[in-house]
């Protein structure tokens, strides 16, 4: 079938020369006398398409992907791709053929060409392979058109390029009133739209990051991953790697490199030379318009996304896969949206997990927060993936508070990396020393303020934050309020929360009511009051496009957090960790921390706390880490 249809592409191309010489051998027109020179006329310029961004900041593409991202960035083109829904394979070498001639790929389910036209009145060809035909007049009003060829027609484009499936599928498509040039996938694309081969072998696997790679300026041909003869014995195999720049495309991988195994837009990756426009088997002289503006592409790599990255790629727009949808999951997502996005780029996404935020605004302050490039100690900006905490407790300079404040603050840097990592091979997640540090301390007085609560200043406590950020180390501020409430006294400590590594803990147990003093009962805070510490930490990590923080809930007795199960763990922003702090035999702490995990709120991580001198014993690593589940965070007092 491919040696076909580059027969019948050189025989078109062909006939068009003869056809082209006959007419200059028999003119209609006296030849030029005597000396003046003949005319010429400049060759036409190549036909561009016009393109848009949407006026919106960030846009979620819907189910129909493949239009949404047509009507997002094309006014008009003049080619149009397509390619059957159903057939990846296809869609792959279409995509590179859409990059080409800069224009969108759309998919045609398979009942489209009925709905299109009736191809019986085409001219029956045997191959599929470069074929050019108007199409018959339009049978249906456009209210009736299936979104594809509705689509086609809002773009008027000069001609539509269609590649047919393996199995032939869409050989007879016409588009009404539009001619059509119909190849056979891969090698029918050999010398169509500035694409030359071999293709690019092409996993299906890996098409989505194959399509994001494909460059503009060096088109590839990409094709189904099983080896393909090229004539001489061998089989032909893809390309090479690329530095990612604003402007191109980019997997997520950290910058300048890509993911292993992953075909990428390389000079490499074609073999031969580019064919001319002129030599284009059908289709208009074309080329790829500029990009119109600051725009990105981002996909979840879902297989159904291949050609609104196709069309991204084709206006020019950086296209970056990223799994799962939430750009701040990984080290190497966070790069590579940050190295083509920043506060004002405009943001389409594709793929049912950014779907699945909940609307555009859930989508934005992600990918903002990501647009920093700002990450986590150990990469990425979510605390807990892939991530746990191991943390030293207590007040500075304050021994009995806890072991945090035994020694000077090089000196504590150190033992809390040290502690970390006696944890390290008991886990496949990375572990991180980190520091749990007393900001506000319950006395036994009512102080100048008469809440029980003595405030220690954000100044003092400015260079452990900023020393914990160098070395690597999490922060988490934690509030013993006494008779004030736990947002005032967060409030206060809104500078040292900013910094990307600082999380806040709330410890009901020295949450006073009016008449209550410290040590003569246990504190107890309702639920309402935690939710609004939980919306003003969210609203200010998103204001600030911060990495998720941690907040703590520090609990020992059910009756600490009142209506516990109306906890809001709605807010992405953090996430939340009920850490349990009962203390004393083993067999009495494990009671305590099956307790808490009956009736908890969906959504919420555990955290355990070891206590040097009150536990008996004092569990060792190993025994910290086969308590169930697992905790994520462990401090030590």
């Amino acid at each position: 079938m491919r040696q076909s249809a580059r027969r019948v592409l050189a025989a078109a191309l062909a006939v068009t020369a003869l056809g082209c010489g006959a007419a200059a051998c028999t003119p209609t027109s006296p030849p030029p006398t005597g000396t003046s020179s003949p005319t010429t006329s400049a060759p036409p310029e190549p036909e561009v398409a016009r393109l848009r961004l949407p006026d919106e900041p960030t846009t979620v593409l819907d189910a129909t992907s493949d239009v949404a991202a047509s009507r997002a960035l094309f006014v008009d083109a003049p080619v149009v791709v397509l390619a059957p829904s159903d057939d990846v394979e296809a869609q792959v070498a279409a995509a590179s053929a859409a990059v080409a001639v800069g224009g969108p790929l759309l998919l045609v389910p398979p009942d489209g060409p009925a709905t299109a036209a009736d191809a019986t009145d085409a001219p029956a060809t045997d191959a599929p392979d470069a074929t050019t035909t108007p199409g018959p007049s339009a049978t249906s009003s456009p209210a009736e058109d299936p979104p594809w060829l509705a689509e086609v027609h809002r773009l008027h484009p000069t001609a539509v390029l269609v590649v047919t499936g393996a199995d032939g599928r869409l050989v007879d498509l016409r588009v009404p009133q539009v001619p059509t040039v119909t190849v056979a996938p891969a090698d029918g694309l050999v010398g169509l739209a500035g694409l030359s081969g071999p293709p690019t072998a092409v996993d299906a696997a890996d098409a989505v990051t194959a399509v994001a790679g494909l460059d503009r300026d060096h088109p590839t041909l990409l094709g189904p991953a099983s080896p393909e003869p090229t004539g001489d014995g061998t089989t032909a195999t893809g390309a090479a790697d690329a530095t990612a720049t604003r402007g191109t495309s980019t997997s997520a991988a950290p910058s300048g490199t890509a993911p292993a195994g992953s075909p990428v837009a390389s000079d490499a990756a074609t073999t031969g030379p580019v064919p001319s426009p002129q030599a284009n088997g059908g289709l208009p002289d074309t080329r790829p318009a500029p990009a119109p503006g600051d725009g990105v592409l981002l996909t979840d790599g879902d297989p159904g996304t291949v050609a609104a990255v196709a069309t991204a790629r084709a206006a020019g727009l950086p296209a970056v896969v990223v799994p799962g949808g939430d750009p701040r999951a990984t080290a190497a997502t966070v790069t590579a949206v940050a190295h083509v996005t920043d506060q004002e780029t405009h943001v389409l996404a594709v793929g049912p997990a950014f779907a699945a935020f909940g609307g555009p605004a859930e989508v934005d302050w992600r990918v903002r927060a990501a647009a920093t490039g700002v990450q986590l100690p150990g990469g990425g900006q979510l605390v807990f993936a892939h991530r746990r905490l191991v943390a030293l407790y207590g007040s500075p300079g304050v021994p009995g508070l806890g072991v945090l404040g035994e020694q000077d603050l090089p000196a504590t840097i150190t033992r809390a990396k040290d502690l970390a990592s006696t944890y390290q091979a008991l886990t496949d997640d990375t572990v991180e020393p980190s520091l749990e540090i007393i900001a506000t301390v319950a006395s036994r007085g009512a102080g100048d303020d008469g809440n029980y609560s003595d405030e220690r200043a954000a100044a003092d406590l400015l260079p452990w934050v900023e020393a914990a950020e160098q070395e690597g180390l999490f922060v988490i501020l934690d509030l013993q309020p006494g008779r004030t409430d736990f947002l005032t006294q967060a409030k206060q400590y809104e500078t040292l929360l900013a910094h990307p590594n600082v999380g806040l803990a709330l410890d009901p147990e020295w949450r006073l009511k009016p008449d209550q003093v410290h040590l003569r009962q246990i504190g107890s805070v309702d639920i309402a009051e935690v939710n609004q510490v939980v919306t003003w930490l969210a609203d200010l990590t998103r204001r600030e496009h911060l990495p998720q923080k941690v907040l703590v809930l520090h609990q020992f007795s059910l009756s600490m957090i009142r209506d516990r199960g109306a906890l809001d763990t709605s807010r992405a922003e953090l996430q939340i960790v009920l850490h349990v702090d009962g203390q004393g035999s083993q067999p009495a702490k494990a009671g305590t921390w099956k307790a808490l995990q009956r009736d908890a709120p969906a959504g919420v991580l555990w955290g355990w706390k070891n206590f040097i001198d009150e536990d008996h014993p004092v569990l060792t690593p190993e025994q910290t880490y086969q308590v169930k589940p697992p905790p994520v965070l462990v401090t030590y007092q």
